[in-house]
């Protein structure tokens, strides 16, 4: 069989998507996942957006060894040369530059004529060619083209040194039929064999990035360009897990084969919605939580008699493991990495230490300790860190009072440096008048208040809640956490965290600066 690349660009177009925006911490996180998952390419950022995704990439690549990783540009001079600049020191750097070719792109977004659009490729593709090999190509708004000139287009970028030719459906306008079509035709009147490989970008405005990504599979694409858990911008990209797992479950359809290591892609999904403050949706194919349950008496009578009845792929497959093992108060620490590490989680000393801990403490409180539990400590206590560990305030204790007829109040109590600040507030409920004392002690700057959000983690009254804030400050955004079976606890350590990202960030430009 064929084997198709995935070349996954979460950290690039994913991150794009409004409230999906991430740190360098969090991006090198979702990058060591990546590597793990064995993708083929990396696309870090857009190093010429800015300093910190400039810094983003430069670091990643310096960090990734197992597969490529990319940096986007316009076909200018300065992107490809700040692209470079990022990507140089990687293992293996990528050039990713890319042109609108449509009519409509042309003519109101370029305010190019065809035959400059043309000359730009030929001259920026050679240009990228000095620096390395491993250049790709990217016709934007590909499926809105005229065929014949994107043929031209294409030729010209391979004959200037491009190795990948993407054919992207930059506004998810496509359909399966056309997309393979398209492929077929560039693959028939190019000039590409033995020099590059053709890939698709899809984005799924009309529900279809994936079944058209398939397509192209068909029409003779070698390479998918996707997200996990499909984040991109309006309606996402194309799926990493669901185009993977279609042509793992359908060789005798795709007669392709992937790299990938499925086995991490539940891992990975949960890393990437724990980071951006979200959750699967129930039904989300793989990855939701209802994707391997079955309700139906008549479903559940064919899972019990043969598991293929209603079944096409395995939870193991993804990475999702049945639990065997019951943990609990008395449990010691070689039984929770035990658990840990079938559920494909492998922390450090100190992470496992301080995750133990919280596990623990956890015993205390619930009768039940599930995988959902575990995996919701390991997820808060080893990917919500973006700066030293003793900066900024640490919850010491809180007491509210509150009722149905009188005004809530509350009394916090945090931590600085040895200090101890102490602020009471009023506040209409119990949470309020919390956020309104923490303010009163940290005197954050002026943000705005964008998201609050509760999550159950498992079934019961007891279950932990795990709360995210996200509060916006100039032109970013900051996500905090907070977990506790004590929700009003874990709204408080959601703002804080949030709030010590914010004032870190807020301090750390002021450095800059200064130097």
């Amino acid at each position: 069989m064929d084997r198709v690349k995935i070349f996954d660009t979460t950290l690039r177009d994913g991150e794009q998507s409004p409230g999906c925006s991430m740190n360098l911490q969090e991006k090198i996180e979702v990058a060591k996942q990546l590597e793990l998952m064995r993708v083929d390419v990396i696309e870090a950022g857009f190093a010429i957006s800015s300093p910190g995704d400039f810094e983003s990439v430069n670091t990643i690549a310096k960090t990734v060894k197992d597969c490529s990783v990319a940096s986007l540009a316009r076909a200018t001079v300065k992107d490809i040369d700040t692209a470079w600049e990022a990507v140089k020191v990687a293992t293996d750097p990528r050039i990713h530059l890319f042109i609108a070719t449509s009519p409509l792109h042309m003519e109101y977004k370029l305010r190019m004529t065809p035959e400059q659009v043309l000359a730009r490729t030929a001259e920026m593709v050679a240009h990228a060619r000095k620096y390395c090999s491993n250049i790709e190509f990217s016709a934007e708004d590909a499926t809105r083209s005229d065929w014949e000139f994107l043929a031209k287009v294409v030729n010209t970028a391979i004959a200037n040194g491009a190795t990948v030719i993407n054919l992207p459906d930059t506004v998810g306008y496509t359909t399966p039929g056309e997309m393979r079509a398209l492929i077929e035709y560039m693959v028939k009147h190019t000039d590409h064999a033995g020099r590059a490989e053709f890939s698709v970008h899809c984005h799924n405005d009309l529900g279809m990035a994936v079944a058209n990504s398939l397509a192209g599979v068909l029409g003779g694409a070698r390479q998918i360009e996707c997200t996990v858990n499909g984040l991109g911008e309006r309606a996402g990209n194309t799926a990493l897990e669901e185009v993977v797992m279609a042509m793992h479950t359908r060789p005798d359809l795709y007669h392709v084969n992937t790299r990938l290591d499925t086995t991490r892609i539940s891992r990975a999904s949960k890393t990437v919605y724990n980071i951006i403050g979200q959750n699967a949706p129930l039904n989300k194919p793989i990855v939701g939580k209802n994707a391997f349950l079955h309700e139906s008496g008549i479903h559940q009578h064919g899972v019990l008699a043969n598991k293929q009845t209603y079944e096409i792929l395995t939870p193991q497959s993804v990475g999702i493991v049945a639990n065997n093992l019951v943990l609990g108060k008395h449990s010691g620490k070689h039984a929770f990495e035990s658990r840990l590490n079938e559920l494909g989680y492998h922390l450090s000393a100190e992470e496992l230490l301080s995750c133990f801990e919280e596990f623990k403490v956890l015993c205390d409180k619930k009768k039940t300790i599930n995988d959902e539990d575990i995996e919701a400590i390991v997820l808060h206590k080893t990917t919500t860190h973006d700066m030293p560990e003793d900066a900024g305030f640490k919850l010491d204790r809180f007491v509210v009072h509150t009722s149905n007829f009188t005004t809530s109040t509350s009394t916090v109590v945090l931590t600085r440096d040895g200090e101890k600040f102490e602020e009471v507030s009023l506040g209409d409920g119990p949470i309020d008048a919390s956020f309104k004392a923490i303010d009163k002690i940290v005197n954050p700057e002026a943000h705005t208040f964008k998201t609050y959000t509760i999550h159950s983690i498992s079934e019961g009254k007891d279950t932990l809640g795990d709360v995210t804030v996200r509060l916006a400050a100039g032109n970013r955004t900051y996500t905090g956490k907070g977990l506790s079976t004590d929700i009003i606890e874990a709204s408080i350590l959601a703002y804080i965290n949030a709030i010590n990202k914010m004032q870190y960030a807020a301090e750390q430009a002021k450095i800059r600066e200064a130097n």
